[in-house]
Order: C-alpha cells, then sequence, then structure tokens
C-alpha cells in the first residue's frame, strides 16, 4: 500500500467516526424535541382549562365589584336622606323643644321658691346688678 491509500483510507475512517458522532447527536436532538413537544403538549392541556377559570373567576370579581358600587351609591344616597332629615328635624323641633325645656325650668323654679326663700337670695332689684360679696383672700 502506498502512502496515498493509506491517507485515503484514514480519511475514510475519520469520516464514518465524524458521520456516526452527527448520527448520534441528530438521534438525540430528536428525542430532546419529542420530549419537548410533550411537555408543551401537556402544559397546554393544562393551562386551558386554568385559563377558562381565571376568566370565569374574573368575570365573578366584575359582578361582585358593579354589586359593591350599586351599594355604595344607595349607602350615599341614604346617608344624604339621613342628614337632610336631621336637619329638617333640629330646625322643626329644636326651637319649640328648647323653649319648653326652659318653660319647665322656669316653672320648677317658681315651684321650689314658693315656699320659704332659700338662704342667700337677696332682694331683687329690676334694672340694676347688685356687687357681688367681695371674700378675703386665704394665706396658702
Amino acid at each position: 500500500m502506498t502512502g496515498g491509500e493509506v491517507a485515503g483510507i484514514l480519511v475514510a475512517v475519520f469520516w464514518a467516526i465524524l458521520v456516526s458522532f452527527l448520527a448520534v447527536v441528530l438521534v438525540r436532538l430528536a428525542q430532546t424535541l419529542r420530549a419537548t413537544t410533550r411537555l408543551v403538549a401537556d402544559v397546554t392541556e393544562q393551562a386551558v382549562p386554568l385559563l377558562a377559570d381565571a376568566s370565569a373567576t374574573v368575570r365573578q370579581a366584575q359582578t361582585q365589584l358593579d354589586r359593591v358600587d350599586a351599594i355604595a351609591t344607595d349607602v350615599q344616597e341614604v346617608t344624604s336622606n339621613a342628614s337632610a332629615l336631621s336637619t329638617t328635624v333640629a330646625s322643626t323641633f329644636g326651637g319649640p323643644l328648647v323653649k319648653v325645656a326652659a318653660f319647665g325650668y322656669g316653672v320648677r323654679q317658681a315651684m321650689g321658691r314658693r315656699g320659704a326663700p332659700a338662704a342667700g337670695d337677696g332682694p331683687v332689684v329690676v334694672g340694676r346688678t347688685l356687687p357681688a360679696v367681695r371674700r378675703r383672700k386665704k394665706k396658702g
């Protein structure tokens, strides 16, 4: 065998080894792609129902928020009505009730003075203010 033939055989052997190595790599790559495809299919099967459930939950939450908004609007209206009612009652009955209370107080005071005058009650002078009794300062 000549040197050229030996070199040709060596190149053919290395070429065969290279092709075998590439074939193994391609087979492993094909297995990886199949496993990835199965994984994506499984995730899709599980994700679609989850997304449907999430969408239904969001719709229900929106419905509940609409109800809460309606309730808050009603509460605001009731609050303003109660405030108006309170103002009306205060203005309608407030003045007369104060007058009745003052009248009742005056009647009680008059009935209490009807008997003997209490100690410390002095003569009443209409239109004048009597000076108060001066008290001595106590040394502490």
